[in-house]
């Protein structure tokens, strides 16, 4: 199912926006199309394509663990021509399906959405406020942004003190100056209510690449770095952690990360100790050879009186063959 397929329901009783998975299809087929018809889409109901207030009643597609997921959407002959349009359908229902999952988050205390920042200057999708007061905006981006675009809502954000969290709309081109503030880049597929990621794989270990200040690139790491080889990570949204610095990843993946990133430390900690080593030996020769160069000469054997002798024949020997104590052919 695509994302553009999808449609958000609307309960004219309770006046909110509802998703199909929070109730089973026999509730909303009596409230839906044929029913009560008290479920309504969200999208024309609210001017989408269609004229504000415009009621149409919806139906329930698809089965659990079925092929297509199930969701809801038009009788068929009710929608508008040409169907709503994607970035709008992604959007919303993004944005709601963000605020449901903040909502079901430890730590988090109020979740509102299409909230200003304090200074009026930004609107945030979602806006999220934690038990420990860190304020959090869940930017749902449907469309492309420039590099300075991306960086003056960034800047904005966080002068208000607000950490700014981006779901990109999958087929976007994210702002790679995204990368270079070292924030994750996420992606939220909403046919599938998932999220991906992308892992930056290890850098390549050239010349004493055991010097780096950073070692953790030397392994799988999140975010990644600009340029990066990437290995993508689907992740379902209902298991991505929120916390102070913005989404978490699952424990699993984590961990996963933090192996990786062990191993290359550890690595690394062995070509620097066989370095240690190789220097310390090399440090220990050179001492041994400065050693003996200051060493003095030994004092040269006293000559017995009447002159050196051969032991074997008893002629007179030269002082350089006294300690052989013989003449070379005797």
């Amino acid at each position: 199912m695509q994302d553009d397929l999808l449609v958000v329901g609307f309960d004219l009783e309770t006046r909110r926006e509802v998703h199909v998975a929070e109730q089973p299809p026999e509730y909303w087929k009596q409230r839906g199309y044929g029913g009560t018809e008290q479920l309504v889409c969200f999208y024309c109901f609210h001017g989408f394509e269609a004229a504000t207030g415009t009621r149409v009643p919806l139906v329930t597609r698809g089965r659990l663990g079925g092929k297509v997921r199930r969701h809801f959407a038009h009788p068929s002959g009710t929608a508008p021509d040409g169907g709503h349009h994607p970035e709008t359908v992604w959007h919303i229902t993004t944005k709601h399906a963000l605020a449901r999952w903040a909502r079901t988050q430890p730590g988090v205390a109020a979740v509102r959405l299409e909230q200003w920042t304090p200074d009026h200057d930004r609107r945030a999708d979602v806006a999220v406020r934690l038990e420990d007061g860190t304020r959090l905006a869940l930017e749902a981006q449907r469309m492309l942004m420039t590099d300075d675009a991306w960086r003056a809502r960034h800047r904005d954000y966080a002068r208000a003190g607000i950490v700014d969290v981006w779901f990109w709309r999958p087929g976007v081109h994210f702002p790679h100056v995204v990368l270079d503030e070292r924030l994750p880049v996420w992606f939220y597929v909403a046919s599938k209510g998932s999220v991906w990621t992308a892992f930056g794989r290890p850098h390549p270990r050239r010349r004493r690449w055991w010097e780096a200040q950073d070692l953790a690139v030397f392994g799988l790491h999140h975010p990644p770095c600009p340029l990066d080889d990437l290995e993508r990570q689907a992740i379902p949204l209902g298991e991505l952690g929120l916390g102070p610095r913005g989404a978490e990843l699952p424990e699993a993946l984590h961990s996963k990360l933090q192996e990786s990133q062990r191993q290359a430390r550890e690595e690394a900690a062995t070509w620097r100790e066989s370095e240690a080593r190789y220097a310390r030996q090399v440090r220990a020769a050179n001492q041994r050879r400065a050693q003996a160069a200051r060493r003095p000469a030994p004092p040269p054997a006293p000559v017995p009186a009447g002159g050196l002798r051969c032991t074997v024949c008893r002629r007179a020997l030269a002082p350089e063959l006294a300690k052989a104590g013989r003449h070379i052919l005797c």
